[in-house]
């Protein structure tokens, strides 16, 4: 008799990792560090487990993902948004991270996410670099905003704050473009992405740091990656609005900004914009409407190797 095959699910944090099996319930917990990772790799050969899931937890995730799959274990790391959903349908509304070990086994074994290639170590930083600018914009704006009301002396605090945020920018911004520069591959996918109009350093960095799959899927597969494929919301007679919801929001929003540009200087991008206001649509529909085919063209050009022309529509 064959046997069942064994799903893993592990909740990483700071300091220790919960592992636990599916089916069978065995539970166990390693250090979150060099000596326990090797611990618990080990005990996953011997176990041969079909899957092995963990969430994005902020980085805390990285060392174990990697430690998996130098052994050949086959490793995703999934949307905690994901996860919390299916705990939720399942009726698991406590949390604790024995029972997110478990349902991170159960979510492997039902839903089965794709494995894919983990990025290499440039890759990771190129995405930490991103990630930290991102995070360095939130901070310029949140203090921009906190400008507006502050005292005297306490604004004067802020905008010395905000001085070194912005430094902190540049040197982010100088360090993005000397690794992509540093790339070749990196560079000629810069180079192709920047010659379509509405697409600049920011849009560009994005999709090569967090959407490593641009032009590896097609158009209907890279749109809900993003999480603009409109989605249905139907049931009996009655017929929903379509909605856009989910996919990874950062790469959503620097596509919102370079579409809106292009709405002004990409020929394509406009013509097919005006064309779906002439038709009634509201603003915000033909703006995300114009995010699909503006992705469309840019995985087109990704796959095929070639700079921009209005062909590629």
């Amino acid at each position: 008799m064959k046997a069942s095959p064994v799903y893993i699910g592990i909740d990483a944090s700071a300091a220790s990792l919960e592992v636990a099996a599916h089916p069978g319930g065995e539970i166990w917990t390693v250090s979150n560090d060099g000596a326990g990772i090797s611990e618990m790799v080990e005990r996953l050969q011997a176990m041969k487990p079909a899957l092995v899931v963990l969430e994005s937890s902020g980085g805390v995730e990285l060392a174990v993902t990697g430690g998996l799959a130098t052994a050949g274990l086959p490793v995703v790391v999934v949307n905690p948004r994901q996860v919390r959903d299916f705990a939720r349908a399942t009726g698991k509304l406590a949390k604790t991270d024995a029972i997110d070990a478990r349902i991170l086994a159960r979510f492997a074994a039902a839903v089965q996410p794709e494995v894919r290639p983990l990025p290499d170590e440039s890759a990771q930083e190129l995405n930490a670099l991103a990630a930290r600018r991102r995070q360095l914009v939130e901070m310029v704006v949140a203090e921009k905003n906190r400008l507006r009301t502050a005292r005297a002396r306490v604004a004067k605090q802020i905008r010395e704050h905000i001085r070194w945020l912005e430094h902190c920018l540049e040197e982010v911004d100088r360090d993005l473009g000397d690794l992509i520069q540093a790339s070749p591959i990196w560079r000629a996918k810069d180079d192709l992405l920047q010659s379509a109009p509405g697409v600049g350093p920011v849009l560009s960095i994005t999709l090569l740091a967090s959407l490593p799959e641009l032009g590896e899927l097609d158009r209907r597969q890279i749109a809900a990656l993003v999480g603009i494929a409109p989605l249905n919301r139907d049931s009996g007679a009655f017929r929903g609005r379509r909605t856009v919801w989910g996919g990874r929001g950062h790469v959503r929003s620097a596509l919102y900004m370079g579409t809106l540009v292009a709405t002004r200087l990409n020929p394509v991008i406009r013509t097919f914009y005006l064309r779906l206001l002439a038709a009634g649509k509201p603003k915000k529909v033909a703006l995300t409407a114009c995010m699909r085919k503006f992705l469309s063209i840019l995985n087109a050009m990704v796959r095929r190797q070639e700079a921009w022309t209005p062909r590629l529509t």
